[in-house]
């Protein structure tokens, strides 16, 4: 995944990093207590006042529109276009005053700034948007920069850790950057010049804009929040202690066993939750024995969603535990692994205790919505969690997406895919079958054999950058653009699983102080080189920085740097990661193949969407009761996860009752994240589309430079049509049919 869209420092506060592909990498001590975000207290005071100042200044409105004008009239800068200048005064004096508090001043200071600061003069108003995108192209830039550097220890393997290495990681240096800008009065200027457009008039009326009216837009929109450092620094904070806390959460899985004290999983094994977890069940329909290690793995995750796993086993290798009968017992010192320096820290002495974890996984949860809910207070255009990722974020309406992910979950089409799969097995489904993955290629190569593959291939982090100009060029493409891309990505050796950390900046500010700076790929290299899962994220997030470079660099104003929204970013980097046979060249692509591809998006999809819906509805409960306690949340969670699967999962694969869909490490770190992947499946497979053949890179590099409007306005341009999950469906079912009448 990427880490957030980080344009403007407003960016972070409305997008936590987290991706399917990414976990957090910090590794904290195993006794550390939870530290969920304390809401910060705001005075009745305080309060009356900013809205006593707020109502004065918006009254004063009209009179200081006047005052504006009459300005503009003496100095005759009416006289080219009096309405559409008076409407522009209009708009301006109003989100300036929608955004006025006490501290800003009084009426005097409103008008002041308005009279003085309003730009009418079209080459005038052109010259302010262009020293904006060079300002905030190097503020940014820089703030990125100096917060990656922070990070450094806690997310990179350059040796052990420091106990202050949290703090650095925890501390957000561009915190109080926003409150700042309004505290100068620069986002006024901003405010009172360009026009802060609702999403409904963005889309009716973008369409006919030109690229500056969408940049002005862009400008304007990152001061549609007016967040307190406070909030900010309560966000970072809950988001390094639940990113901590993920992160730390891995299972030595040949202490985990099987109903009779079995151990199925080789020495050394450490998998983090869920990534590795859910990964692991997907490499096992290429093992012949792979079904009761699968069972293994499920029955864990539904320990861990209900929070009745022993806490004694958590990352600690002198620990057995059967998830069955739930046991615990100190684990024979021969089979005992020694944990490296930088796989965390864990007590002094191990505990064969079977008490459970005492629901530290809610309590982060409700630490990261507490966090968010501080930003509630300072975002009337988006007053909620929810609302910001809709709405200013992936800039699709809650309702249009819960649509299609509802779509998806109870189409017709999850049982006659299931019975498909059900064939293939050659048994009935179970639970974990959500994670089928056996309509890939990869599913006919065992773990152990395309982890040898890549291991060999990438014993080190150098030797996959290394690697990345041919692999480049195998996607497409050509060779000077393949090596332009690689001068321009940084390949990191991760602590967690994996991630792609984009650039902000793409000059300095003189060309005699240095260049641009570049996006960084982040990829674990476990000891022995990279293995299979690695390297299939590594490609994903190769993904990831390409666009980045691309969106940065190509696109006409860095204004608009980026796509969409991460649903957009997570469905490039898909069309990336959906070849990494091919690219290890064990893949050569059919009409049969291409079928079963469409199948595997489908069932992908189908899974990940339930996943999302659960978030959208934990989130909408932790809003109607913000009280709650980490067990009350633990039960909601249980009960939302387990009515969803009972409703569209059970029937098909069985389990009535699983939870299995709340076990997503996002849920808790996240913010409210994963609607954006089975978005990304939808969007990934329309672009994919266009995405086949010779040209594949050229066009992939033409999607990239289109810059953030608006998603179906994007999407039409990408592929003409906008963002659908027929296309998909439609594919779905023609693949169904050819499947059911053996090719034919």
């Amino acid at each position: 995944m990427p880490t957030p869209r980080l344009a403007t420092p407003l960016a972070l506060a409305l997008l936590a990093l987290s991706c399917a592909s990414a976990p957090p990498p910090a590794a904290p001590v195993p006794d550390a207590k939870p530290a969920p975000a304390k809401e910060a207290a705001v005075s009745v005071d305080e309060n009356a006042a900013n809205k006593s100042d707020a109502a004065s200044v918006k009254a004063l409105a009209p009179k200081v529109t006047a005052a504006v004008l009459d300005k503009l009239s003496r100095e005759g800068a009416l006289a080219a276009a009096p309405e559409a200048i008076k409407a522009r005064v209009e708009r301006g004096v109003t989100q300036v005053a929608a955004a006025w508090r006490a501290e800003d001043g009084g009426p005097e200071a409103f008008e002041e700034l308005c009279v003085r600061w309003f730009v009418a003069d079209p080459k005038a108003r052109d010259g302010l948007l262009d020293r904006f995108a060079s300002v905030f192209e190097q503020m940014d830039g820089h703030l990125l920069e100096i917060g990656r550097a922070l990070r450094s220890w806690n997310e990179l393997e350059y040796g052990p850790e420091q106990p202050i290495d949290a703090m650095f990681a925890a501390f957000d240096v561009g915190a109080h950057v926003p409150e700042d800008l309004f505290k100068s009065k620069i986002a006024f200027v901003v405010l009172l010049n360009f026009p802060l457009v609702p999403i409904d008039e963005m889309a009716q009326k973008g369409r006919s804009w030109s690229r500056r009216d969408w940049a002005a837009a862009r400008l304007a929109r990152r001061f549609a929040l007016r967040p307190s450092g406070a909030a900010l620094q309560a966000r970072a904070e809950a988001s390094a202690a639940s990113e901590a806390y993920i992160a730390g959460y891995n299972l030595w899985m040949h202490h985990v066993l099987a109903p009779g004290g079995k151990r199925l999983f080789p020495k050394g094994m450490r998998l983090i939750t869920h990534w590795n977890l859910r990964d692991q069940i997907r490499a096992e329909y290429a093992e012949g024995d792979g079904l009761a290690r699968q069972r293994v793995i499920r029955r864990a995750m539904e320990r861990i969603v209900a929070q009745d796993i022993p806490k004694a086993v958590i990352d600690d290798p002198r620990v057995d535990w059967d998830p069955f009968d739930n046991t615990v017992r100190l684990a024979p010192p021969e089979v005992t692994e020694t944990p490296r320096p930088e796989q965390g820290k864990r007590a002094a002495q191990p505990s064969a205790s079977a008490e459970r974890e005492p629901d530290t996984r809610y309590a982060m949860l409700l630490g990261t919505f507490r966090a968010a809910r501080q930003l509630d207070r300072d975002s009337p255009m988006a007053p909620t969690e929810i609302a910001r990722r809709f709405q200013l974020d992936s800039e699709l309406p809650e309702a249009r997406v819960e649509s299609l992910l509802r779509a998806v979950v109870s189409s017709p089409l999850a049982a006659r895919v299931g019975k498909l799969v059900e064939k293939r097995l050659g048994r009935p489904l179970e639970p974990h079958d959500i994670w089928y993955a056996g309509f890939m290629p990869r599913a006919t190569f065992s773990e152990e054999k395309l982890s040898e593959i890549t291991r060999k291939k990438y014993p080190t982090h150098e030797a996959y950058k290394k690697d990345m100009p041919r692999l480049l060029e195998a996607l497409g493409f050509s060779k000077e653009k393949a090596k332009w891309l690689d001068a321009r990505i940084a390949v990191d050796p991760s602590r967690g699983a994996g991630h792609a950390l984009e650039a902000g900046r793409r000059t300095n500010l003189h060309p005699s102080w240095g260049g641009g700076d570049f996006p960084h790929l982040r990829t674990r290299v476990a000891t022995g080189g990279m293995d299979y899962k690695g390297y299939n994220i590594a490609v994903h997030e190769m993904g990831h920085s390409v666009e980045q470079v691309f969106s940065l660099y190509g696109v006409d104003s860095t204004l608009m740097q980026g796509v969409p929204g991460a649903a957009f970013t997570e469905a490039l980097a898909f069309t990336f990661q959906h070849r990494d046979l091919e690219l290890l060249g064990l893949q050569k692509p059919d009409a049969r193949s291409e079928r079963l591809r469409v199948l595997d998006s489908f069932w992908s999809t189908w899974e990940i969407a339930g996943v999302a819906l659960v978030d959208l509805g934990v989130w909408r409960f932790m809003y109607a009761h913000p009280e709650a306690t980490p067990a009350e949340l633990r039960e909601a969670t249980v009960k939302i996860a387990t009515e969803l699967w009972d409703q569209f999962y059970a029937p098909i694969v069985g389990g009535k009752g699983s939870p299995l869909l709340a076990i997503y490490s996002h849920m808790i770190s996240s913010f409210f994240y994963l609607p954006h992947y089975p978005l990304g499946h939808i969007i990934a497979f329309q672009l994919e589309e266009k995405l086949k053949g010779l040209g594949t890179g050229a066009e992939f590099e033409r999607m990239c430079t289109i810059g953030r409007v608006l998603p179906d306005l994007w999407m039409e341009n990408a592929t003409g049509k906008p963002v659908s999950a027929e296309p998909l469906l439609d594919a779905t079912s023609r693949a169904v049919a050819a499947e059911e009448t053996g090719g034919r």
